[in-house]
């Protein structure tokens, strides 16, 4: 009869995780975290692509307003000294201004007036290329010579494109419609 009066003791339920199943949980992240990461890469790669190209864009603009509300031809030069490229918005002629090479800071002689200057180090892996060396806005008529292609390039994300036409208006694109880049016409 004592058999039947046994009382069992309720048993304790486990708290926690245990050993192998936190190893397992970071094993598993560990996975999706490295399968993860070149993609997080190609997209900071790609807005900062996006991020100088707009900021060029922008540039562009300025100047060309810039001219006109100053009533003084503005110009706006790009640069490729050793370590990177720079482009300077500044009155002057295209040769009163320059880039110092490695640094990419604007110096301007005589009586050319540097309004901003934009530096891209070759590091960044990014530079701005040109069909043109300088573009001249003018402010009577808003105007600006020559047109040209502004060209922001990476290594690794591909190229946003500027073409500025005589009106000085921009239109923005990339090279056969760049998936990677979504968001611009092809150009």
């Amino acid at each position: 009869m004592d058999s039947l009066h046994r009382t069992t003791q309720p048993t304790k339920r486990q708290r926690g995780i245990t050993l192998v199943e936190s190893a397992i949980t970071l094993a598993i992240l560990a996975v999706l975290v490295c399968s993860a990461a070149p993609s997080f890469s190609g997209l900071i790669e790609r807005q900062r692509l996006g991020g100088l190209a707009a900021q060029l864009a922008t540039d562009v603009q300025f100047a060309r307003s810039a001219s006109v509300w100053r009533n003084e031809p503005l110009r706006l030069s790009i640069y490729s000294p050793a370590g990177g490229t720079c482009y300077v918005l500044h009155s002057g002629a295209r040769n009163q201004c320059a880039c110092t090479a490695h640094t990419l800071v604007a110096v301007c002689t005589a009586d050319a007036v540097q309004l901003r200057t934009v530096s891209v180090p070759a590091s960044t892996g990014l530079s701005v290329q040109t069909n043109v060396a300088s573009i001249l806005f003018d402010p009577l008529h808003g105007t600006s010579t020559p047109a040209g292609t502004l060209r922001v390039v990476s290594t690794t994300a591909g190229s946003i494109h500027h073409i500025v036409n005589v009106l000085g208006r921009v239109r923005t694109c990339t090279p056969n419609g760049n998936p990677t880049l979504p968001g611009y016409r092809a150009c």
